[in-house]
């Protein structure tokens, strides 16, 4: 099928899923479609929960597997929309709703792409996309939950906004449930100890600690204080003050080694809430990003978190939109970006199949 009947199919595809309401967890309507839609185009695919995935026609054991991945959950919306979010809308060359943008466009161009190459019997890589699930949320019945049914994936590209430049590294995350744990007393005396001071103690670290060594993509690994939570009455002094860390971790360090770095410093009760969120870093030499530079796609290190970081094999995240648009009110991809997203994704592809010899 040709690129530009291909490009129209994904807009008009793009807007039935702005139409089905899909947040984290409750995307059956959106997997449907997408299933749907697969199977319309003659392609076999298959369902986990509500990850569609497929692989291409002409697929062979001996070959490596390129994974294209992106999401069709979404938050909800908030409440300064002046439109309805779940009814596309076109005005002026853009399209409006709820997940355009993050990550309808991303998801669209590259299920483009896939059925581009899908009968292609001379790619030295096979191709499989997979749509998933829960990846706003990070919950457990999204790509973790179909990786294991992929068999071999040996690297990917995950479609999310970035202006189709391509992250070839991303911070990961790791939150911090802290408490810091004192004695009650009454404030009229100044008996007891103070866990609200206690707590500062540990938060002027945390602002002012720099980790040793920096990442070249993604600088120094961040620490921010983002929630706190501590006493009952005007008078009485808090035995227990916790605090909530949001640490942006990268490829410096292991997220377990942060967690052990900061818990041998603080005072307070450390307890991270997952270690599953990990940095991510392609090298430079990867077939992948030198077929990106071939084409003039600019790389960088990406500061927020994507379904890269559940993915065990060198990624990268690249797709059409804007991320400062993601989650917003009135929020919108334009019609130009996802045509170019999916050429661009397309001689992306061309560029990285005749690479001679192909090898990873």
């Amino acid at each position: 099928m040709d690129l530009t009947t291909l490009q129209k199919k994904a807009i008009d595809l793009l807007k039935d899923l702005i139409a089905l309401p899909s947040p984290s967890g409750q995307e059956d309507r959106t997997a449907d479609r997408i299933e749907t839609f697969l199977r319309e185009e003659g392609v076999a695919c298959q369902r986990t929960r509500n990850n569609v995935w497929a692989r291409n026609r002409h697929f062979e054991a001996a070959k490596p597997t390129l994974l294209l991945n992106s999401h069709h959950d979404t938050v909800a919306p908030n409440p300064g929309w002046s439109i309805d979010p779940y009814t596309p809308l076109e005005k002026d060359g853009k399209l409006y709703g709820l997940g355009s943008n993050d990550a309808g466009a991303p998801l669209v161009c590259l299920l483009a792409t896939f059925l581009y190459f899908y009968d292609r019997r001379d790619l030295p890589f096979n191709l499989i996309i997979a749509a998933t699930a829960e990846e706003e949320n990070s919950g457990p019945n999204g790509i973790e939950r179909v990786l294991p049914e992929l068999e071999r994936v040996d690297f990917a590209i995950v479609g999310e906004p970035t202006n189709m430049q391509m992250a070839i590294a991303e911070k990961g995350l790791v939150v911090l449930d802290c408490t810091a744990r004192g004695q009650a007393g009454h404030a009229a005396h100044g008996t007891g100890r103070n866990a609200i001071d206690m707590a500062l103690r540990d938060i002027q670290w945390l602002h002012s600690y720099r980790f040793p060594r920096e990442s070249k993509r993604l600088g120094p690994v961040r620490m921010t204080v983002t929630m706190i939570q501590a006493g009952s009455q005007h008078n009485v002094i808090p035995d227990t003050c916790h605090f909530t860390v949001d640490v942006r971790t990268t490829d410096a360090y292991t997220n377990e080694e942060v967690v052990e770095i900061i818990q041998k410093h603080l005072k307070s009760e450390v307890r991270p809430r997952s270690l599953r969120l990990r940095p991510s870093h392609m090298p430079e030499d990867h077939p992948l990003v030198r077929a990106a530079v071939q084409l003039g796609i600019p790389l960088y290190g990406s500061p927020t978190t994507s379904d890269q970081a559940l993915i065990p094999a060198p990624s990268v995240k690249l797709g059409p939109g804007d991320s400062l648009r993601s989650h917003t009110a009135d929020e919108f991809v334009t019609k130009d970006e996802v045509m170019s997203g999916a050429r661009v994704y397309v001689e992306l592809l061309e560029i990285l199949a005749g690479s001679t010899p192909f090898a990873l």
